[in-house]
């Protein structure tokens, strides 16, 4: 089963892209293919991955331990997942500065107090004494946006980092990002199933459907002109403030990865799809503004054009 197939992107620094489609769709399975840190059978099959020139796809366990955490680091969904609960906050936050940057003592502890504050943690050289279970979810997440930053990495793929927090906590979440963003120049990968966070977060964004990517553009293309019909779906399906019609809802459930339809994936739940949908997959078309999307009707219409 291929959980991922034939997709492409990139991303410069200080940039940031979205990667947003429904769960399952292969999202962050492409973040673990980045890292080297596939589930137990998966395996990469072909193409590669560059990353600041240099490719690391055939990079041992060994040589991918001296990249993560220094050149990429990442921050998952859960920070229960990432924080261990027998050792203490300084010692999380001061690991990735302690092998990667080799700092110790009062080094190491000015700048775990430094993350820390980054990362707007009050009393950090009180709370660097404390033990995760101490903290709110609030607080646990942004613990993890320091140890993120605390190797000096070029680039971090945050994957759903909001999906546990609450409203008010998850905008003061996503502004403190932008903000180290803008103070350390970091790329940034987001992956979530929220296009309001992407609109807010993402100068591109990258639509993935049944281990595709579908559409790509900038945020401000993909928006205004979304050229795949699952794109204009997903755009459909944001709840709009005041709105009492019935939610846009997409009919069907994603493919079976092991038993994928023939043709365009996305054809059993697309009110566009014809014949040839059903039969032939379409080829990515790339359009003048550099959208592209994989998609018949886009096809048609840029013959058209």
């Amino acid at each position: 089963m291929k959980a991922v197939d034939d997709i492409t992107f990139s991303l410069k620094e200080g940039e940031t892209l979205g990667i947003v489609g429904e769960s399952g769709c292969g999202k962050t399975t492409t973040c673990h293919a980045l890292f080297n840190l596939l589930p137990p059978g998966g395996q990469l099959m072909g193409g590669s991955i560059h990353f600041d020139g240099t490719e690391i796809t055939a990079k041992s366990q060994k040589e991918m331990q001296k990249i993560r955490g220094k050149e990429m680091a990442m921050i998952l969904q859960d920070p229960m997942a990432s924080l261990d609960p027998l050792f203490s906050i300084f010692d999380q936050v001061g690991e990735p500065a302690y092998h990667h940057r080799k700092l110790r003592r009062n080094s190491l502890k000015t700048q775990v107090e430094e993350l820390l504050g980054m990362v707007r943690i009050p009393s950090p050289s009180i709370r660097m004494k404390e033990f995760p279970h101490q903290m709110s979810g609030g607080m646990r997440q942004r613990i993890v946006g320091a140890m993120a930053l605390a190797g000096g990495p070029k680039l971090i793929v945050a994957d759903e980092p909001t999906t546990n927090l609450d409203v008010t906590i998850q905008l003061q979440y996503l502004e403190l990002l932008k903000e180290l963003q803008d103070q350390t120049g970091v790329a940034l990968i987001f992956v979530t199933h929220n296009l309001g966070i992407v609109a807010k977060m993402c100068n591109q964004i990258a639509v993935m459907y049944a281990g595709k990517i579908v559409e790509q553009g900038t945020t401000r293309d993909i928006f205004n002109q979304p050229q795949h019909p699952y794109t204009d779906a997903l755009l459909k399906s944001i709840p709009v403030l005041g709105n009492k019609d019935p939610l846009y809802v997409i009919p069907g459930q994603p493919p079976n990865l092991a038993e994928p339809p023939d043709g365009c994936l996305f054809h059993p739940r697309c009110p566009k799809a014809d014949q040839r949908c059903r039969v032939e997959h379409p080829p990515e078309v790339v359009l003048q503004n550099a959208q592209s999307s994989v998609c018949w009707m886009t096809h048609k219409e840029e013959q058209h054009a």
